[in-house]
């Protein structure tokens, strides 16, 4: 299955890498991404060189299989992300399990899309995915966010000498109650009436000021604090 044809004007270039067992779905994976524009750094058949060849080439979109031999996926993506908090990991698996995808979610991932997804919707999520969206199969989503939800009823205490909360501007809280929501940036530029760049900058300023790695986190620490208006 042919790759939807994107034109460079229409997708940056973003480097990506490719991560599953089964060396002709990886080969099959990594052209359709490299037709639709991206640049594949690098592929991997297992965990340990997964983790290896990352660290030596720095992609930022890796594209991760859950079951991978020599090491789990869901490690693989916890040490890369720990390491390498810029990161994003869309992980591609046959597994719509719910406890698979709460535990990919948990290590790093910040999209959690089934094999059964088309090239076209691949090639989206991995764009999607790198510009800082969460991006999860219909369905997955709401399961992330109840999960998160559910977590917020029962916080845990927060510790004595734990710092207050930085002070966000009334725009990047505006902002932060719509990535909340689960508005995509293009969503959120045309309900607020700015540019898309305008959100993208937003969104990092709230991260830094909150010390929180990608839009995932992001939004648990909204619902945690009932920005979504749960």
């Amino acid at each position: 299955m042919a790759a939807a044809e994107v034109t460079e004007e229409q997708r940056p270039s973003v480097r990506v890498m490719v991560v599953d067992d089964h060396p002709m779905w990886r080969d099959a994976v990594a052209r359709d991404l490299a037709a639709a524009g991206f640049d594949v750094v690098a592929t991997a058949g297992d965990g340990p060189q997964a983790v290896r060849r990352a660290q030596a080439v720095s992609p930022q979109v890796l594209v991760l299989d859950l079951n991978l031999p020599g090491m789990p996926g869901v490690q693989v993506c916890r040490e890369l992300v720990g390491a390498d908090p810029q990161l994003r990991v869309l992980v591609l698996s046959a597994s719509g399990e719910h406890a698979d995808v709460l535990e990919a979610v948990k290590s790093g991932a910040t999209g959690y899309l089934l094999k059964s997804a088309s090239a076209e919707e691949l090639t989206d999520a991995v764009a999607r995915t790198a510009a800082g969206d969460p991006v999860f199969t219909p369905g997955l989503a709401g399961l992330v966010l109840g999960e998160y939800r559910r977590l917020a009823a029962d916080p845990a205490p927060a510790a004595p000498d734990e710092p207050r909360a930085p002070r966000l501007t009334d725009r990047e809280t505006e902002v932060l109650r719509l990535v909340a929501k689960g508005l995509s940036y293009k969503q959120i530029a045309e309900r607020l009436v700015i540019s898309h760049r305008t959100v993208q900058n937003h969104v990092q300023n709230t991260l830094g000021k909150l010390q929180l790695h990608n839009r995932v986190e992001l939004v648990r620490y909204a619902i945690e604090r009932g920005l979504d208006g749960s």
